[in-house]
């Protein structure tokens, strides 16, 4: 198992890039305004959008509950997962969160979906913590919205970043993680921590010659696609990515891992930048952690959650895989979420 572990990591790590120089473009399967859940008949959603502090525009959907109450709204910024864009999980959640109260903003990272920068489909665990923070910039400034309860929830990847985000920028009242991954730790030293000193070395000397290829050609290579259809070989894990990303139960043409693909030296700054760092700065704010009990990522969570100080709260969702925390409503911990932003918004 560990030797299969090794293999995934290194295949999401490199996304085979040296096998073909692609573009980030899939097949288009549905229209751009797509999206992957039914919009709540007690929601509105409307489109924004607001800069960071590199002056890239991100793109967003403002939910809001239509029975708005006369006080000024507590608000949640949602982003992820990683490669994912607003139209899919997070969307989902803001939708959720709207229906029980909250202003919410789901939106794309930089260089992903509708927002900007280029070259696009680049990840920056830099860059994408900043953009919780440039959420948190818009959300502060709405004549509806009380800028002392804001919050934020990062899914998958996005989890990290959230945790990250809210370490440096105390405007942050509370944070929840939900199937998170830290993107740094598995970039950096494989799943489970199984990539050897010599693994690394020859992945980075691999992005190093890419480099080269990459500024000779003056233009940035891809990988191969995300998410290609299974043979039966893979890990599990890979499977349900699969079944989330590229059927109609989660497919969306602007997502990198709905058969697009991340440039292929994005690997390079995550690899020697650990961004839970400073988790134990986040107290005395409160840290809600979720995840599944059959996921493959569960081990972030529990790292994260033993990392950090109190007041935390680490939630596993019975039975439930890494895509489950996706968009499984069922499974989904909202009561909890609801709870959790309510007490601790105020």
């Amino acid at each position: 198992m560990k030797k299969v572990l090794i293999i995934a990591m290194m295949f999401l790590l490199t996304g085979q890039i040296f096998a073909q120089n692609k573009h980030s473009k899939s097949k288009k399967l549905e229209t751009t305004e797509h999206y992957t859940f039914k919009l709540s008949d007690k929601v509105t959603r409307q489109k924004v959008s607001f800069k960071n502090r590199y002056g890239i525009t991100l793109s967003g959907d403002l939910y809001l509950p239509k029975n708005e109450r006369a006080e000024k709204l507590s608000a949640l910024a949602i982003s992820g997962p990683f490669g994912a864009v607003k139209e899919q999980s997070s969307g989902l959640y803001a939708n959720q969160l709207a229906e029980r109260g909250f202003a919410v903003v789901a939106f794309d990272p930089s260089y992903t979906g509708e927002s900007g920068g280029e070259p696009r489909n680049l990840g920056s665990p830099e860059i994408n913590t900043e953009d919780f923070s440039a959420a948190v910039d818009f959300l502060g400034i709405q004549n509806n919205i009380d800028r002392n309860k804001i919050g934020i929830i990062g899914i998958c990847g996005f989890g990290g970043f959230a945790l990250n985000a809210t370490a440096i920028d105390k405007r942050v009242k509370a944070v929840a993680t939900s199937t998170m991954y830290d993107m740094t730790r598995v970039l950096s030293k494989g799943y489970n921590d199984a990539v050897t000193l010599e693994q690394r070395t020859k992945t980075l000397e691999q992005l190093g010659e890419q480099r080269w290829k990459d500024a000779k050609a003056g233009t940035f290579a891809y990988g191969a696609e995300y998410n290609k259809a299974p043979n039966g070989d893979e890990v599990q894990f890979l499977k349900e990515y699969y079944d989330y990303y590229r059927t109609t139960r989660g497919f969306h043409e602007r997502s990198v891992n709905s058969g697009n693909s991340w440039t292929a030296t994005t690997p390079l700054s995550f690899m020697n930048m650990p961004i839970l760092t400073y988790i134990k700065e986040i107290s005395p704010r409160p840290v809600l952690i979720i995840a599944g009990e059959k996921a493959h990522s569960r081990y972030f969570s529990e790292t994260a959650f033993q990392n950090a100080n109190e007041p935390k709260e680490l939630v596993i969702v019975p039975n439930a895989v890494h895509v489950d925390l996706y968009d499984n409503v069922n499974l989904i911990p909202f009561d909890k979420l609801e709870n959790f932003f309510k007490r601790n918004l105020k």
